[in-house]
């Protein structure tokens, strides 16, 4: 097949124009509807790439530049594909764990779940922040823990009902308009999905890296991937897998019993080539204690479930470093 340049224009033309023979005329027409069929095609991939281009710089346009939140080192979120797998349970015991880790360590908590907001039931806070001199709302603080939600500024059973865009202006304002103080790490529970949230706060501020809760029930297993796969799309560390209620222990007899299936979430965790941070068992001290507004790690500290928080939080930790320490060598 002949390639098509510009310089045939002319050749193309003069076949409309003159009469030749029969014969000369049908091949040269046939040549002709090559020539046109190839002027399409390569009209049509120069089309496309320009377009192509062109999207690339409004993305690039359109992406808000990441800023810090003032007098915050760290910020890890927690999140999970779906409702319902004990992810701001787990929020709350991973910042009440680093601190009980580390004593010198300050910890924040965010509650970025504008419509089902949970914070404030885990950690027994009510009431409306104060403002402060600078009229940043100041955060309501139990156990040692400042914690900021759109439970506050709401009543108990009041619904939601926002779209979008009230939620991204909501959630910047919790961001944005609090007055932290100074945080080694502001843990923040996150809705469950992949959706506006994730991506603004993603998008919005720079993230240390993303803790993944589920089960090890296979449907749980497949949103837990993808949230796993959305935080690598928008370059966010995943830092590991939390495997929530892994084993339940009758308290009676101290059989174990894995109600949700067994090491799901650590093959997923093998699967997208991340660690598994840690199991935590389904125990009713876990339930009891956080319904109570006394998370397991505050009120029971010598358990076993305590322990497997602190453990967790060792290991993200661990894990943060990690990620530091190949950031800095990238950038060196």
């Amino acid at each position: 097949m002949a390639h098509f340049s510009c310089r045939r224009l002319p050749h193309l033309f003069r076949i409309c124009v003159n009469k030749p023979s029969v014969s000369r005329a049908a091949a040269d027409r046939k040549h002709g509807r090559v020539c046109c069929l190839q002027f399409i095609r390569c009209q049509r991939s120069m089309d496309a790439k320009a377009l192509q281009e062109r999207q690339k710089q409004h993305m690039a346009k359109g992406l808000p530049k990441q800023k810090p939140i003032v007098g915050v080192k760290q910020v890890i979120v927690v999140a999970s594909g779906k409702g319902g797998v004990g992810k701001s349970t787990t929020a709350v015991n991973l910042a009440l764990a680093l601190m009980a880790n580390n004593p010198s360590t300050s910890v924040g908590l965010l509650d970025a779940d504008v419509y089902g907001p949970s914070i404030p039931k885990l950690m027994n806070l009510k009431g409306n922040p104060a403002l402060s001199d600078n009229n940043l709302m100041i955060p309501l603080t139990n156990h040692g823990v400042p914690c900021m939600s759109m439970g506050f500024l709401v009543e108990d059973v009041a619904p939601i009902v926002w779209r979008g865009l009230m939620v991204m202006s909501a959630i910047d304002k919790l961001l944005r308009q609090v007055e932290w103080g100074s945080l080694d790490y502001l843990v923040v529970d996150m809705p469950p999905g992949t959706g506006d949230v994730q991506l603004s706060i993603s998008q919005n501020i720079p993230v240390a890296g993303a803790v993944i809760v589920s089960t090890p029930q296979d449907i749980a297993l497949l949103d837990a991937r993808r949230g796993a796969e959305m935080f690598k799309k928008v370059n966010v560390p995943v830092l590991g897998l939390v495997q929530n209620m892994s084993v339940f222990q009758c308290p009676n007899c101290n059989h174990q019993t894995h109600i949700f299936g067994s090491d799901g979430a650590r093959q997923l965790a093998d699967t997208l080539g991340v660690r598994l941070l840690g199991d935590v068992p389904l125990h009713l001290n876990i339930r009891e204690t956080s319904d109570r507004g006394e998370p397991v790690v505050v009120s029971s500290p010598g358990s076993p479930e305590a322990e497997a928080y602190r453990n967790v939080a060792s290991a993200v930790v661990q894990r943060l470093q990690e990620v530091t320490d190949c950031s800095n060598r990238t950038s060196a």
